[in-house]
């Protein structure tokens, strides 16, 4: 990757160096820090998932907008500003990253921004809670997260546990198949449900670890004009909750969103919080348990990337 002074990335120095000596980097989305969950929880999850990229060997790299620049790699303090309710930080997806850009304002990165400015920098692994995905009622609302046509078209492989347990999850595995985005099992022959450890819904493809799925993932992106892939893992088994718990807390949730009127983007969060509330803290601990372990399993699969790029090195030479 070559910047020029016209560019938008603000890349740090540890991410900077790590990718041009070709180190393991791993990209981290911020609307879970702004957005997602609640003080003081957002920022001590943040940087628990960037410890555990550590912990597996590689670099973390959480992605940020802030005074007009596209920050690969924010540092404590701007993860702080992001977490704290009177910054009012904004929401972008990929969608919003220019105009976000122009304003000059503090935004946190969904998954659809996180992956684009990942590919930007040359990052090939991201990882993250769950992807946004088909809602509930999407027939008549046509309410699809950016988060499926920004896999579909961008080569990045994103380590999640599903899509989020509040949308219509057969739907949005249909689309996904529909816009070529392979999902692969780490572990797994069922699409996991976010909170839940199953959806029921049998996967395409199944591998058993980070390094036959770090074989999926080169082999994909080798492939010209490909886009992202879709790595899933379960919740940890201790914190993970059962679909029908959650199910019920999701029906009052969705009804409630709608008495009130939220709408769009608003939706998710809101719902997210309702949850919180119902399950009396148990759906925010696996939040927090699944963001961190699908932090830890992203960077074991950068770091299994990376190896392959040597051996592959080694036999050319």
């Amino acid at each position: 990757m070559s910047l020029t002074r016209s560019s938008p990335l603000k890349v740090s120095d540890e991410v900077a160096s790590a990718l041009a000596e070709r180190r393991p980097v791993v990209a981290l989305e911020s609307s879970l820090i702004a957005q997602g969950l609640p003080a003081p929880h957002n920022l001590q999850t943040a940087l628990a998932a960037e410890a555990a990229v550590r912990e597996s060997g590689a670099v973390p790299a959480t992605t940020v907008v802030d005074g007009g620049r596209l920050v690969v790699g924010a540092g404590e303090d701007l993860l702080a500003r992001l977490a704290d309710p009177a910054a009012r930080a904004r929401k972008a997806s990929s969608r919003d990253l220019g105009p976000a850009l122009a304003s000059g304002e503090l935004a946190s990165t969904t998954v659809s921004a996180a992956v684009r400015i990942a590919h930007l920098a040359g990052i090939r692994v991201m990882a993250t809670g769950g992807i946004g995905g088909v809602h509930r009622g999407a027939s008549t609302s046509f309410d699809v997260s950016s988060d499926i046509d920004e896999l579909a078209a961008t080569p990045v492989a994103v380590v999640c546990s599903g899509a989020k347990s509040i949308l219509d999850l057969p739907a949005t595995l249909e689309v996904l198949e529909s816009r070529r985005v392979p999902v692969v099992g780490i572990g797994v022959g069922e699409l996991p449900a976010f909170y839940a450890a199953s959806s029921g819904l049998p996967l395409p493809h199944r591998v058993e670890d980070a390094a036959a799925a770090a074989a999926a993932v080169s082999a994909h992106l080798a492939i010209d004009g490909c886009g992202g892939i879709l790595l899933v893992q379960p919740p940890p088994a201790d914190v993970a909750i059962s679909t029908p718990e959650m199910e019920a807390w999701i029906g009052e949730a969705l009804a409630d969103a709608e008495a009130r009127g939220v709408v769009a983007g608003a939706v998710t969060p809101f719902v997210l919080a309702r949850v919180a509330d119902a399950s009396a803290g148990r759906a925010l601990r696996a939040n927090i348990g699944l963001i961190v372990q699908n932090a830890r399993m992203a960077g074991a699969v950068a770091v299994a990337l990376g190896h392959r790029d040597e051996g592959a090195s080694d036999r050319r030479g």
